[in-house]
């Protein structure tokens, strides 16, 4: 089971967002035939199996397994991901494009970059996990409290300059190529 699956098509983003198959897919975190599952959630056997069905089509749920009981065999089923993120493509054709934004300070350019790193990550997280290789990321995460706008906006000037100056010094041309994105924003309220 992946950490975090990037959904890509349109079809396979409305089966993983209908409710149902939503809380389907979170109980599937553990493997589960569809009469398990129903006594679980108190959803009738068929419809927990109409439901899977669609979401084994869609590759959101896999075969782990078929138990034979008598005549009857049983499949066990499992969520190919801890979670799931729907890409902007799966979307739109036209998703967000940061190069459509002249303002590299607005929250639309910062939605426009987001969406990219979903879609391209994801690309290449899918690539790597069907070579069995890793994907090689790196992340910086951290919160930061400015007094004024004036800090904020000396702050952005003393970043920018770090890291054009850190990219000037590793920077090959015939090296691998990688995306470097530095952003910010408030944090929301709730998670003050």
């Amino acid at each position: 089971m992946q950490d975090v699956e990037v959904i890509e098509d349109a079809e396979a983003a409305a089966a993983a967002l209908d409710p149902v198959r939503a809380r389907l897919l979170g109980e599937l975190a553990v493997p589960a035939s569809a009469a398990g599952l129903a006594a679980r959630v108190g959803i009738a056997r068929q419809k927990v199996n109409y439901h899977l069905k669609a979401l084994e089509a869609h590759g959101l749920v896999a075969l782990t397994e078929e138990r034979r009981h008598g005549g009857l065999t049983e499949r066990v089923l499992q969520a190919t991901a801890a979670s799931y993120v729907v890409s902007p493509a799966a979307v739109t054709a036209s998703a967000a494009d940061p190069a459509a934004s002249p303002d590299h300070q607005s929250a639309g350019y910062l939605v426009a970059l987001a969406a990219r790193v979903v879609r391209e990550v994801g690309a290449l997280a899918r690539r790597a996990g069907v070579s069995g290789r890793r994907l090689p990321t790196l992340t910086v995460d951290t919160q930061i409290g400015f007094r004024s706008a004036a800090d904020r906006a000396a702050f952005a000037d003393d970043l920018t300059a770090a890291v054009l100056d850190l990219a000037a010094r590793y920077h090959h041309d015939d090296g691998q190529q990688y995306r470097l994105v530095v952003a910010a924003h408030p944090v929301p309220e709730e998670e003050s």
